[in-house]
């Protein structure tokens, strides 16, 4: 017999069989229990908050550039076009043209609300982009008395705008 082989016999036998993890390591998740999943990649989780930017500027660059100040590039408010009454939203594209070319006073007197709108977007899409670099869920929950809060906004600036008292918010 080998006088070596015995103590490498040893050191097998001392060895962890090579379906254990590695000392160190966590091993497997307990049963019921998934391992993290492997953050994405900085590409694939900026594609959709880029994407929703790059659609928004595109259709601010096409106002921009299609007066609606003019007739016969975009069609009339059904609302209006009835009835003679200023939605929430009568004046939004005008809004968008003046904001488009940085006049934010003719925006505001075409619709305040739109204006305040853009506004909005904007920091929703700053906070989606910080979070979707650094790695973070991007899910905004809206609780049911701000959606409250902003329908009666929305109703009060309607009605308000077609009142004489408010006849300077109608565009």
């Amino acid at each position: 017999m080998d006088p070596n082989a015995a103590p490498a016999a040893l050191r097998a036998a001392a060895q962890p069989p090579a379906w254990l993890p590695a000392p160190g390591h966590p091993g497997p998740p307990a049963p019921g229990h998934s391992a993290p999943p492997a953050p994405e990649p900085l590409v694939r989780r900026l594609l959709v908050p880029l994407g929703t930017l790059a659609a928004v500027v595109a259709a601010f660059t096409y106002v921009g550039a299609v007066d609606p100040n003019h007739p016969g590039h975009y069609p009339v408010c059904p609302l209006y076009a009835v009835t003679g009454i200023y939605c929430p939203g009568c004046g939004g594209l005008r809004s968008a043209h003046a904001v488009a070319h940085g006049d934010f006073a003719a925006a505001i007197g075409d619709n305040a609300l739109a204006v305040v709108g853009y506004g909005v977007f904007a920091v929703v899409m700053v906070v989606w982009l910080i979070r979707a670099v650094q790695g973070r869920s991007a899910r905004f929950t809206i609780p049911p008395a701000l959606w409250w809060g902003i329908g009666t906004v929305a109703l009060v600036f309607s009605v308000l705008r077609n009142l004489p008292v408010g006849s300077f918010l109608a565009p």
